[in-house]
């Protein structure tokens, strides 16, 4: 069948979101980075608001070829878009340019570009196009090994340069439970979680005992026929290796700034002069901004320039302070409303290619969305994660902005595929 012009079936609530979040975006850097300069002219790329609008503005382009492009192709060059990403995460390693002491950035004189961005619609791709293959069962295990692999990869590249954009790509495996993957590997990361972080608090004695009592607990309550002593005890015995290789795991695996992050949300430390300098500022200029806010412009936490990283990771403390709670409900409601409806469209796909890539969209949106708030809020250490359209960052935006696009791509070819 003929396609169709692109525009006249395009989900326009979601563009409308997207610009509307863009847009919030930038008023926000401008106002957070405008401290650093008494210049207001928004044009110059001296500053950070100059460079993120050329960012904006270079995006228009960048959607009009995303959308240029017939959604078959997404489905047909996934694996060698998928490879390429890999490639450019692996160059990394040779190429990389170490900025605030990451080396995960490729450098084009003033222009750089991070390729772990990039590398998130491409395994999203990789999933979507292995998932739609009517010959894989999640049921079985080498093809949950072959999924999980595909998650694994990227994984593995970034982890070196970027621990905190490695730790969003362990989202996908919510996806592959949507499609059939057995529920026990979500149980099992949940599990492995909070006896990490009960390690870290308490005796390895305690927490052994904890987990005993638990699987007590949980054995009587089963069903008769459920019940299976030998695993309830390679339970007990694989938590009990686990819960002594957490120290070790924490001493010579983590980064020092990692472990200090850690020690300060679970108040083994107190340091509001260091490590825990930007939380703690971040929570009083959210909380300084009330129920309306100071105003744009008018934050005085934001113009003092005492939140770090404000025009980054912590962007969200200028919704807070200036726009207040009202403000800052407004953005997370949009930021909702967009992973909802990038779901809703998902369900409707005809097929389970553009069905499976728009799951991975809203989870990659989700986990950025919810890190990036408790990060601001002081529930979850500070990781480096942007928050979606509003962190200064061309390679961010343009990378979310693909992310997107290829959906809203997808979706609007749907009536051209049957």
């Amino acid at each position: 069948m003929k396609n169709q012009s692109v525009t006249n079936n395009l989900d326009w609530v979601s563009v409308v979101i997207y610009i509307t979040l863009v847009v919030m975006g930038w008023l926000n850097i401008y106002s957070s980075s405008l401290s650093l300069s008494n210049d207001n002219y928004i044009f110059d790329l001296s500053q950070f608001y100059g460079k993120q609008l050329l960012s904006i503005v270079l995006t228009i382009p960048l959607i009009f070829m995303v959308l240029s492009v017939d959604g078959k192709f997404y489905e047909k060059y996934s694996t060698i878009i998928f490879g390429v990403a890999l490639l450019s995460l692996a160059g990394l390693f040779v190429f990389g340019k170490t900025i605030k002491g990451q080396a995960n950035w490729y450098s084009f004189g003033s222009f750089g570009l991070q390729p772990s961005e990039f590398a998130k619609a491409a395994t999203a791709l990789a999933i979507a196009k292995y998932l739609s293959d009517t010959q894989v069962n999640l049921k079985d295990i080498n093809k949950q090994i072959q999924a999980l692999g595909i998650i694994l990869l990227p994984i593995l590249l970034i982890v070196p340069h970027d621990p905190g954009s490695a730790l969003i790509y362990t989202i996908f495996i919510i996806v592959l439970y949507r499609e059939g993957l057995p529920p026990w590997y979500l149980w099992t990361g949940f599990i492995a979680i909070i006896v990490f972080v009960f390690s870290l608090i308490l005796e390895p004695w305690a927490v052994i005992l904890i987990s005993f009592l638990v699987i007590c607990f949980i054995y009587y309550k089963s069903r008769i026929i459920d019940r299976n002593v030998v695993a309830s005890a390679v339970i007990l015995v694989l938590i009990s290796g686990f819960v002594f290789s957490v120290d070790y795991v924490f001493d010579n695996v983590f980064k020092q700034h990692h472990r200090d992050r850690f020690n300060i949300l679970l108040g083994k430390e107190v340091d509001m002069k260091g490590i825990g300098y930007n939380t703690n500022q971040s929570e009083i200029a959210i909380g300084s901004g009330g129920w309306f806010g100071k105003g744009f412009l008018e934050g005085t936490q934001t113009k003092g320039g005492f939140v770090p990283e404000q025009h980054t990771d912590y962007i969200f403390t200028t919704v807070g302070e200036e726009w207040g709670f009202l403000g800052s409900l407004i953005v997370i409601a949009l930021f909702i409303g967009l992973i909802f409806r990038v779901i809703y469209l998902s369900e409707r796909q005809k097929t389970k290619f553009s069905r499976v890539y728009g799951y991975c969209v809203a989870a990659i949106l989700f986990m950025h969305f919810f890190v990036n708030i408790a990060m601001v809020a002081g529930i979850f250490p500070t990781i480096g994660v942007p928050l979606p359209f509003f962190s200064y960052g061309g390679s961010g935006l343009w990378g979310f902005t693909i992310l997107l696009f290829i959906f809203l791509k997808m979706d609007a070819n749907k009536v051209n595929e049957w």
